[in-house]
């Protein structure tokens, strides 16, 4: 491949309203917060904007309601260099807000309690789609989430396999899935708890052991659905690869004070596409894929933590990675 690598998205748009907060309240109880802020998020956009900060050439399908909320998230795909002209605005419905409580302890890892409120992004419908079909060939990549109608995940996924497009579905926030969908991904990339919704198969870690009888029966399960890759994260266990070629694991790069982990799956999945369609094998895009979330949990905010191509880089250097040479990266550039 001799240009950036193109990417469709179709998928969801949010606007997440962050507390921080010393301590979780329980049922009935009330604490005082820390700090709010908002930022634009959604786990199809964010996925988007990590995959054009890092060189790809992004064009985004989705949906938000008419207000501000609506406008500001199509401007923040837009500042990203995020191709917007199939956003489309709903004036019957908000745009999408994410409630994200955060606990932030001194000396602890920062955790996270999410409620999604779904607006426009549950407004799309098969017409919004339809012109995928004509366009889905241009691209050497689809992306995926379940924050849209599952309709529409099925369409864009059949769509894009009638056409021979590699099909990547990162299957959150978790939901069964049809057999029909199934067989036509390239990937699909849940975490451990999704992947053992998915299968009925818990995945039992210690530390950063994992079971690996475990794991090889939940990646057989998924294959054995129809889909040609199953790619897993496991949390501080790293994360894994599986297809026709074996099983590749990538360790956790535990170099960072964990910040925010709002986006890390997103911004994972977002640089395991774009380093997979830039031509490196499915190992070398799980290390950049790695390090490039890794960044993302030592920030706060879900857009504004996902970093840029040259940050990446630079950590990759400091940390003496040397499982690939960088300059396949160039294309990126």
């Amino acid at each position: 491949m001799n240009r950036r690598p193109k990417i469709l998205v179709v998928g969801s748009f949010v606007m997440d309203l962050i507390v921080s907060t010393e301590k979780f309240p329980g049922s009935g109880e009330t604490v005082l917060g820390k700090s709010f802020r908002t930022a634009p998020g959604g786990k199809g956009a964010n996925q988007a904007v990590q995959a054009a900060r890092l060189g790809a050439d992004v064009t985004m399908v989705g949906k938000v309601g008419g207000d501000s909320f609506g406008r500001e998230l199509i401007a923040s795909a837009q500042a990203a260099g995020i191709r917007t002209q199939h956003i489309l605005q709903d004036p019957d419905n908000p745009s999408a807000i994410g409630n994200i409580l955060l606990e932030v302890s001194e000396g602890q890892k920062s955790k996270n309690r999410i409620i999604v409120v779904s607006g426009a992004n549950m407004a799309i419908t098969p017409d919004d789609v339809a012109f995928v079909r004509d366009i889905v060939s241009e691209f050497d990549m689809v992306m995926l989430q379940l924050e849209i109608p599952m309709q529409i995940n099925e369409l864009v996924a059949q769509y894009a396999f009638e056409k021979g497009v590699p099909v990547m579905l990162n299957s959150a926030p978790s939901a069964p899935l049809s057999a029909a969908l199934l067989s036509h991904l390239t990937y699909i990339s849940p975490n451990e708890h999704e992947a053992a919704d998915l299968t009925g198969i818990p995945i039992r870690k210690e530390g950063k052991s994992v079971n690996r009888d475990d794991l090889d029966a939940v990646i057989a399960s998924l294959r054995g659905k129809g889909v040609q890759n199953v790619i897993i994260t496991l949390g501080s266990a790293g994360a894994v690869v599986a297809g026709d070629s074996g099983i590749d694991f990538s360790p956790c790069v535990d170099v960072v004070e964990v910040k925010d982990p709002t986006a890390a799956g997103d911004s994972f999945v977002g640089a395991f596409c774009t380093a997979v369609c830039a031509g490196l094998n499915q190992r070398q895009a799980l290390d950049f894929a790695n390090y490039t979330a890794t960044i993302t949990v030592s920030q706060m905010g879900a857009q504004p933590s996902l970093p840029h191509l040259a940050d990446v880089i630079e950590l990759m250097q400091r940390e003496q990675f040397d499982g690939f040479d960088l300059g396949l990266l160039d294309i990126l550039k």
